[in-house]
């Protein structure tokens, strides 16, 4: 366990909110001299290794999956004034606080070591990534795939502690995603005494908001759970001046999507006129696909917990798009399981408890060497 928090310690002390390069490089000459995979640093600065059946053309790959980018930190979450300074990491009360301990350093920490420690049975190859900008749309996922990067399943290493029950880290076999649309509505300005010579574009945004109020929210059913997304107007901004009828307004929608559904925003566009619909940010949903590997990880998990006498985890439905989302629509069987809890990630307050990590280094390495 002091190997793993150290580790932590390591990776959450480089900043890496605007360059990721040198946790990169921490990562990288870390599995260099631990352990005799075989190690990649791509174009963008993702790094992945290899080990096991890394010639057999017909061996399944698993990989362990995490991100070395973090959002930017408070002002207390580092030395120098404003944000730009070294990160502040503290070791008590069995927690490690610091920006990216929680959301995703501490896991990725977890995911080297099991990496390094696991057997993976014979015709398996075992993988580990972690990736750059996650925290900007996933960058370094999608240029991992579009360079080839297809692991058959994989662990994504995002939070799931805390879901089911306190005190436990569960399995999630799928996530939403995110959808950020944009509605806007044209009009003609006028001066606000003749307001019959315009058309008010607040007036056309106002009819195309009350069509997005009548939208269902999508649903689907995943192992069993419902998951129910949302959809929400969030922002409205339209008109210069008291005087004159705004001619353009925009609409800001933020819209939770799930496996297999989405919300008919179109509608919104085509039953108002002079309303057109932009999509500014699509994060995708996920949902496990491999019944085998979702039941295989969730009994590691529960012999996990058994064995430190914590209560059973579950398989649950996350809230959050991870990158999860883009490896499943590369093809690869995903489920999430990671040490971060509701309400630490992105946080001024930012910590990690160490027992969750080196719970999550068992199951990741256990994970790693069962059959499925």
């Amino acid at each position: 366990m002091d190997e793993l928090a150290d580790l932590t310690e390591e990776l959450v002390g480089i900043p890496s909110h605007e360059d990721e390069t040198d946790a990169g490089d921490a990562i990288e000459e870390w599995l260099r001299a631990e352990t005799d995979a075989r190690v990649e640093r791509d174009a963008v600065g993702n790094v992945i290794a290899y080990k096991g059946a890394t010639e057999d053309p017909d061996a399944d790959t698993l990989a362990l999956v995490g991100h070395h980018d973090v959002v930017p930190p408070a002002e207390r979450q580092t030395t120098g004034d404003g944000k730009a300074g070294e990160y502040v990491v503290e070791r008590r009360d069995g927690r490690i606080h610091g920006r990216g301990s929680a959301d995703m350093k501490g896991a990725v920490a977890a995911c080297m070591l099991a990496f390094r420690d696991a057997e993976p049975p014979a015709g398996r190859e075992l993988a580990v990534a972690s990736f750059v900008g996650e925290e900007v749309g996933g960058t370094g996922a999608r240029h991992a795939i579009d360079e080839g990067f297809a692991p058959d399943r994989a662990v994504v290493a995002e939070g799931s502690t805390d879901y089911s029950k306190p005190g436990v880290t569960d399995v999630a076999v799928a996530h939403k995603g995110r959808r950020a649309s944009t509605l806007v509505a044209h009009g003609t300005a006028a001066h606000a005494s003749e307001p019959e010579r315009g058309e008010n574009a607040i007036y056309r945004a106002s009819d195309a908001i009350d069509v997005v109020r009548d939208l269902d929210a999508p649903e689907a059913t995943v192992f069993g759970e419902a998951v129910t997304g949302s959809l929400a107007v969030t922002i409205v901004h339209g008109g210069e001046t008291w005087n004159v009828t705004p001619e353009r307004c925009e609409v800001t929608i933020d819209e939770r999507t799930v496996p297999g559904d989405r919300a008919d925003l179109a509608r919104a566009a085509e039953a108002v006129a002079g309303v057109e619909l932009t999509v500014e940010q699509d994060l995708p949903p996920m949902a496990c696909g491999d019944d085998a590997f979702a039941e295989a990880a969730l009994a590691v998990a529960r012999e996990v917990h058994d064995g430190l006498g914590l209560d059973a985890p579950e398989h649950v439905v996350k809230p959050h798009a991870t990158d999860a989302g883009w490896l499943a629509g590369a093809g690869t069987d995903c489920l999430v399981c990671g040490a971060s809890e509701p309400g630490e990630a992105h946080t001024d307050t930012e910590s990690v408890g160490i027992d969750v990590l080196d719970r999550c280094y068992r199951i990741y390495e256990g994970v790693a060497e069962r059959p499925f």
